[in-house]
């Protein structure tokens, strides 16, 4: 069993940056892949940033290229997400999430299906 704790959000006017960090506990095992979604009032849950624990390589929505960074902590298996220059339309609950023991496909994506742990997601509010 994986935990994930996510901390950071709050509430910042628009242009300002913010840092979300998610903690992971429950297993010496590491996830392949582990990321950050956001949800909004009446839509699907999407996909922001996600990044290979193992390599690095990292994986950016069109909406928050140039100005989010994902960032690995290993061993602890940690993940953050620097934004800058935040927009009002970033406003949502962001989520850390971690891949399955077999849900690597190849690429750590935003299907959702892959990501089996979640934590319990931290508001970030972005005001004019």
């Amino acid at each position: 069993q994986v935990q994930l704790v996510e901390s950071g959000g709050g509430s910042v006017q628009a242009g300002g940056p913010l840092r979300l960090s998610c903690a992971r506990s429950g297993s010496i095992y590491s996830n392949v892949c582990m990321g950050w979604f956001r949800q909004v009032p009446g839509k699907e849950r999407e996909g922001v940033a996600t990044i290979n624990m193992y390599d690095g390589s990292t994986n950016y929505a069109d909406s928050v290229k140039g100005r989010f960074t994902i960032s690995r902590e290993n061993p602890k298996s940690a993940v953050y997400l620097q934004m800058n220059g935040l927009k009002p339309e970033d406003t949502a609950i962001y989520y850390c999430a971690a891949s399955g023991p077999r849900s690597y496909d190849g690429s750590c994506g935003f299907n959702l299906i892959g990501y089996v742990y979640w934590g319990q997601g931290t508001q970030v509010t972005v005001s004019s």
